[in-house]
């Protein structure tokens, strides 16, 4: 509850004075897209990045709303600048049309180009990066017609480290925990990396400076392009990016496995005071697709992403996707809910279901998620437990729903069916790992059939159609 009420505390500060607002509304609503890290890392090259391309027309991505390429670490000649120029050389071998001939490719398909840099003297990887050259980093990607640039963390020299060291409530190779309630106790800080004095101003910290200099960089450009800091979560960065950049990684990496997904999930729904339109906690790039995630896994990681407004960046090999998986990131009730216009506010946990409410368990996060759209009200019950579980949801606890009336116009997210005018709440049987989820619509007439047959019903229609693959839970 310590950390929920201090986040609180600022957010008024970094969202109604010092927003970060581009042209033509580029940076408003959470970037949906794709991004080579996660499926191919340093083994990365023009032809990997046209197929992704390609396949985001060919797959419908592109017409249901995700809109840029990006290319991440290792595009570049890694022994060093031009002689002349200074310039990052694209590498001849991998990118033969160069960075400037691949945007010009990815443009004609009605897409739009990310590149990678970091804010230290090498990338992660090793390449050049753009510390004491932001300027002509920033000149460079514009003359090249890039629109994203994601801006990294690694190989910061000394002279910028920060004073005080910051809260990221991860395992390390120094600290492995425990996090009492979501906080780092003394053994996670060092004489040489000490915790901040408690009124201390993180905006003024060496980090927010390396970030806002390559953000006045690119603002000083005649292009307007996407500025996305990935910087783990360091220098309570939710507390003062909003000014800075368009989306903020609020943790470290992730990577394809239930436990890491989950994880990050835990951390992320204690900062969902912190973004609105604008400005974005970044929970990292999808993983569906990879690993050997399940399909309800996959279904829940989309769409607790979805739901808590991140940048949507799919970070799978496309052409190697499953038809079900390209179905859950073209679903068209989560994308709306995430790119919705008018309602800038993330869903949020109104209850934790197995624990008592603002409790912080990395393994057993909140189950029970709503936020206000468009449409309606977006309801989430996830189940993070090892078995299949009957899921309760309940008008009344709804935060949108409580004073709204007893039944409302129900459609199940999932399979896009029209459950009719429901009373009181809905009841779901949700497979392990899995997402039930409903957009609930305007007030109506009770209907005295139980819910949960109700579902039960629609669902039998399908799978006797056809329609459901045989897979008759959530």
């Amino acid at each position: 509850m310590y950390l929920l009420i201090t986040f609180i505390g600022v957010l008024t500060f970094s969202h109604s004075a010092h927003a970060l607002v581009q042209k033509d509304g580029v940076g408003k609503l959470p970037a949906l897209g794709w991004n080579s890290w996660n499926a191919f890392a340093c083994d990365v090259n023009e032809t990997k990045i046209m197929t992704a391309a390609n396949e985001m027309v060919n797959l419908g991505l592109k017409d249901a709303g995700y809109e840029y390429v990006n290319i991440d670490d290792c595009w570049s000649v890694k022994s060093g600048r031009d002689s002349t120029t200074n310039q990052i050389v694209p590498d001849p071998t991998t990118f033969p049309s160069g960075i400037s001939g691949t945007a010009s490719s990815i443009h004609a398909l009605g897409l739009k180009i990310g590149i990678y840099s970091s804010a230290g003297t090498e990338t992660c990887a090793g390449y050049p990066a753009s510390i004491g050259h932001e300027s002509l980093d920033a000149a460079t990607f514009a003359s090249w017609g890039i629109d994203y640039l994601k801006y990294d963390n690694c190989n910061v020299p000394t002279n910028w480290s920060d004073t005080y060291q910051s809260c990221v409530p991860e395992p390390g190779s120094s600290y492995e925990g425990p996090f009492p309630n979501g906080t780092c106790p003394a053994a996670y800080y060092s004489a040489s990396h000490p915790a901040a004095p408690s009124n201390y101003d993180w905006s003024t910290s060496n980090t927010t400076k390396r970030y806002d200099i390559m953000r006045d960089a690119l603002i000083a450009q005649n292009r307007t392009i996407l500025f996305s800091l990935c910087e783990w979560g360091q220098a309570e960065v939710w507390t003062w990016a909003n000014q800075t950049g368009n989306s903020w990684r609020m943790s470290g990496d992730i990577d394809p496995s239930w436990s890491r997904i989950v994880y990050i999930l835990n951390e992320n729904s204690f900062l969902l005071d912190f973004l609105d339109f604008w400005g974005h906690n970044d929970a990292d790039m999808l993983e569906v697709g990879n690993g050997n995630l399940t399909l309800e896994e996959n279904r829940s990681h989309f769409a607790l992403w979805a739901a808590m407004k991140s940048p949507l960046i799919i970070g799978t090999a496309l052409n190697e996707l499953s038809t079900d998986l390209v179905n859950v990131l073209k679903n068209k009730y989560l994308l709306a809910f995430n790119q919705d216009d008018v309602f800038g506010s993330p869903a949020m946990p109104y209850k934790w279901g197995a624990n008592p409410n603002w409790t912080w368990n990395s393994t057993s996060p909140a189950e029970y998620w709503s936020g206000a759209s468009q449409n309606g009200t977006l309801v989430l019950a996830f189940n993070p437990s090892g078995t299949a579980l009957e899921k309760q949801i309940v008008w009344s606890e709804v935060p949108q729903l409580a004073n709204g009336g007893d039944a409302f116009e129900v459609t199940d997210i999932w399979t896009g069916d029209d459950l009719g005018c429901v009373s009181n709440g809905i009841n779901s049987t949700v497979a392990t790992h899995g997402t039930a989820g409903f957009l609930v619509g305007k007030a109506c007439q009770g209907t005295s059939q139980s819910t949960s047959s109700l579902v039960r019903q629609h669902r039998e229609v399908r799978e006797c159609a056809g329609l459901f693959g045989g897979d008759n839970k959530y």
